[in-house]
This record gives structure tokens, sequence and C-alpha cells, in this order.
């Protein structure tokens, strides 16, 4: 079993960390650069900062903020939301970025992603999917979780994949803030790509990571907010935890 990553995810709104439940009843948490400076010490593994509202205001990702996050954190840093062009790659990159997640705009122009893994390589192109069941599938939504686009989760994961995304983020909207452990049905449909995939929404607990990994164990990370950002569980504790279940984890 390869060695596991644990991500805590800072989701953005109007300039502080935000959370809620099923992409629903937001509520303020804290301030992104306090809050990136805890997690660089905590012994978390990379750190993911979504702008939650970009996409949907049809606006540019705030790159200052993503500067004084950066100067912050000496892990690798994701930085998406409101990237629709090779130019917000360039912005975001330049302002502190490691990686950058596309979402909304790549669903809008697939092409992105080509373009984009061909300037940047692969492994700076992050896929984020926002995923919901809908009738007997699942079905990918853009825009924040407001929008249905029909797409399916499998053959717009190949897709993405195939056109040069070197990793997927999984983001759970049915298990998003419920806490009742990670949506392993809705993982299992990437089971077959060929990508690091980050498992998202959902932990509530420990015990969720282990079962997660145990039952996957082609799942690369296991990403959270709620319980890290309201240090209910520690990122060391849990790290101590998994290694007493022989998964491997990084120190």
């Amino acid at each position: 079993m390869l060695t596991k990553r644990i991500i805590p995810c800072l989701d953005i709104r109007d300039g502080r960390v935000v959370k809620g439940k099923r992409f629903e009843g937001i509520r303020d948490v804290e301030d992104p650069v306090t809050m990136a400076a805890f997690y660089n010490i905590s012994g978390a593994d990379e750190l993911v900062f979504y702008d939650i509202t970009a996409s949907a205001e049809g606006r540019k990702l705030f790159t200052e903020m993503v500067s004084d996050v950066a100067k912050e954190v000496f892990i690798p840093l994701t930085v998406g939301g409101g990237i629709n062009e090779v130019s917000d790659f360039e912005r975001v990159l330049t302002h502190g970025a490691d990686k950058v997640s596309v979402n909304s705009g790549a669903l809008l122009n697939p092409s992105l992603i080509d373009e984009a893994a061909h300037r940047y390589g692969d492994q700076c192109v992050v896929l984020s999917i926002d995923c919901k069941r809908v009738g007997n599938e699942f079905h990918v939504f853009s825009k924040g979780g407001r929008e249905d686009t029909g797409r399916t989760l499998f053959e717009w994961a190949s897709e993405g994949t195939g056109r040069g995304a070197g990793e997927i983020v999984l983001n759970s909207m049915d298990t998003d803030g419920v806490r009742q452990g990670f949506d392993l049905i809705m993982l299992d449909q990437l089971s077959s790509l060929k990508v690091p995939i980050i498992a998202s929404g959902g932990a509530g607990g420990i015990e969720d990571f282990s079962v997660l990994f145990k039952q996957l164990p082609w799942v690369s990370a296991g990403l959270a907010a709620s319980i890290f950002h309201y240090k209910e569980v520690s990122i060391l504790d849990l790290k101590h935890y998994l290694r007493s279940q022989n998964i491997p984890v990084r120190y």
C-alpha cells in the first residue's frame, strides 16, 4: 500500500474560511492565513484552497489571499476557484500555488486541461469534481454544485485524465458535511483510473480514514475540513492511528 496523504481544505468565501453541509448552510470558521499557518505545523501533507464562489460569481480568484496563505505554508498548496483560462494558471502559480484545481472552467472548456497540462505538466493540473446522485447515476455538477451538467462521473473523470489531469479530487455532494464516512460507493467508480484519487466529503472521525484506505486501498489521500478546523481530530493523532492500523502515512 502506497503512503497515504492527509489533506485539510480551506473553502474561502468573502475572505474567510467557511464550512457547510451538502454545499449549503455555510458558516464562518476562521481567517485563512491563520488557519494555513496552523496546518503547516500540524502534520498536514498538503493544503487545498478553494475560492468557492469565484465561478458562480463569474470573477477571478483572489490571488492576493493566495499569496498571503502561501507565505505561511511549506507543504504543497493546491488552489482552485474561477480557473477558466491558461492565464489563470499563470496568475495562481506566480502567487505561490504548487498545483491548480480546475472544475467549472474545465467543464465549460475541456481543452483547458490539455493546454495547462502541456504548458505546466500533468502534475500541476488537478481535476476537482463535484458529484451527486441523480436517480441511478452519479452526475457532475458545476458552479459550486449549483448546476447539474448531465455528465456522469466516470465519463468526465476519464475524459479529464485523458486530456492530462494528473490528479482527481472527488467531492461527494451527498456526504459533504454529513460526517458519516467517505462516499465509498461513489469513489469506487474511479477505481480503474491511473491517476491519484483524493477522497473528499463525509469524514466524521479518525475511523473513517481507516475504512477509506482499507476498503479502497488505491485511494491516495483523504481530504477533510470540519473535523480539522474545529480541532476535533488532530492530524498527528490521525496519522498515529493509521500507522497502528498498518496504513502507511508520512510524518
